[in-house]
C-alpha cells in the first residue's frame, strides 16, 4: 500500500455533507493497522491495542446515536481489486442518518477518542452506502 487514508480531507467531507442527511446510512469500514502505533508524544504500542482503545472510547458515543454494527467479518482474500490491499478490520456501521454521523464526528468526546484511531491506522477506506431491501439477484 503506497497511499495512506486515515482522515477525510475537507473536500471529501464537504462532499459527504452535501449528500442527503436523512434516512439510515451504512458506513463500510476497511482498516489496516500499524504494527507499531505511535502517539504524538512518542508513546508506542501495537496498532491493535490502540485501535481497541479507540473502540472502547468511541463505542458509547456510537451506541448513544442508536448505531449498531450490522456486519463484521475477517478479511481473507481479494479476488477482484488491488492485490496489495489487505485489512485487519472489516465492518459495516449503521447510523440513523448522515446527520447522526456528522454529530458523532463533532462530539468533543469522540474527538478525544479519535487520537487512538489516528495512531493505530496505517490506511483505511470508509464508504458511505444506503441500505436497500435485498433481492434475489446481484443488482
Amino acid at each position: 500500500m503506497t497511499e495512506t487514508y486515515i482522515d477525510p480531507d475537507r473536500e471529501r467531507f464537504a462532499g459527504f455533507k452535501a449528500l442527503p442527511r436523512d434516512g439510515v446510512i451504512h458506513m463500510l469500514n476497511l482498516v489496516k493497522l500499524n504494527e507499531v502505533a505511535t502517539y504524538e508524544d512518542g508513546t508506542t504500542t501495537t496498532g491493535a491495542e490502540v485501535y481497541a482503545a479507540y473502540g472502547r472510547e468511541s463505542s458509547p458515543i456510537f451506541e448513544a446515536l442508536g448505531g449498531p454494527i450490522v456486519w463484521s467479518g475477517s478479511f481473507d482474500f481479494t479476488l477482484i481489486g488491488p492485490q496489495n490491499e489487505d485489512w485487519d478490520n472489516c465492518f459495516i456501521a449503521e447510523y440513523p442518518s448522515a446527520e447522526a454521523f456528522i454529530g458523532m464526528i463533532r462530539n468533543p468526546d469522540y474527538q478525544k477518542a479519535v487520537r487512538h484511531r489516528q495512531a493505530a491506522v496505517k490506511t483505511s477506506r470508509l464508504i458511505r452506502t444506503r441500505p436497500r431491501d435485498p433481492g434475489k439477484g446481484f443488482g
